[in-house]
């Protein structure tokens, strides 16, 4: 127990800048096997989001407490997903070699690409869960919904490191280390927490029909959200060969906007 401890505030430190005792340090045993704990991650910012979204709207209008809440939120992780972002953004949009994409990636500085980058998922990001809170006043349904897509977007982060290889050199890895394996206990433990939300908001929305979105858009999430990672699968390996740290941060921010994306969908013709 005092292990599963030691590995799920490592996940705390990696992931967040939530603090941590001192006595948890940056063993690279424990960094792969924190993994494990990725989506319980998202249950934790999800939440987050969801309580600063509630408190914010008793003294401003929607749109404002989404973007305090949507700070808050990047103050929490540290931007850590939304660099990564970026820096696909700028690697992929600027490289055609394996080693300039690498390189443009590890520059710390944000270019053109990564820059309109982050403003378009920003943007589609507020835009989507704007509708999906002036749809749904509930306040547990609310706080289920972001943790649901914080969780299932990272769950989507560990598919790439179970199946795929890690493809940057430790010499020319950034400051924080990265997962670069993951045993089969840890992927099952991680599809645990990952699922675990999102199964219980159709639960829920089939027995009490708590979430005001249509049915078959939360049947259709795990379907798009997949096919999302075999295409970025695919596009990092025929580039770079595999992901990078920042590949898994990309992988995350376009899951979660699709999750929102997805719940906003008008099924016009059926």
């Amino acid at each position: 127990m005092k292990e599963q401890l030691k590995i799920f505030l490592t996940a705390v430190m990696f992931y967040t800048r939530i603090p941590c005792p001192n006595w948890i340090d940056h063993s690279a045993d424990y960094i792969n096997k924190c993994t494990r704990f990725f989506p319980l991650i998202g249950w934790i910012v999800g939440g987050f989001f969801g309580l600063v979204f509630i408190a914010s709207n008793y003294f401003f209008s929607i749109e404002i407490s989404l973007i305090l809440t949507m700070i808050a939120s990047i103050l929490l992780t540290g931007a850590f997903h939304e660099d990564g972002f970026a820096d696909v953004c700028d690697g992929f949009g600027g490289g055609w070699t394996k080693e300039k994409i690498l390189t443009i990636m590890k520059d710390s500085t944000i270019g053109v690409y990564g820059a309109i980058g982050l403003i378009a998922i920003l943007a589609l990001k507020f835009a989507t869960i704007l509708q999906i809170t002036q749809l749904n006043t509930n306040l547990i349904e609310l706080i289920l919904v972001f943790v649901s897509a914080n969780s299932l977007s990272r769950f989507m982060s560990v598919i790439i490191i179970y199946t795929d290889d890690y493809v940057r050199e430790d010499e020319l890895s950034k400051a924080k280390p990265i997962a670069k394996q993951m045993a089969n206990i840890d992927f099952v433990i991680a599809s645990i927490f990952g699922l675990t939300p999102y199964l219980f908001l159709i639960f829920l929305n089939l027995k009490f029909n708590i979430i005001n979105v249509h049915y078959y858009s939360l049947i259709l999430l795990p379907i798009v959200l997949m096919f999302a990672v075999w295409k970025l699968k695919k596009y990092f390996n025929k580039w770079i060969g595999g992901y990078t740290g920042d590949c898994l941060g990309a992988t995350q921010q376009i899951s979660e906007v699709l999750f929102y994306l997805i719940l906003t969908l008008k099924w016009k013709f059926i």
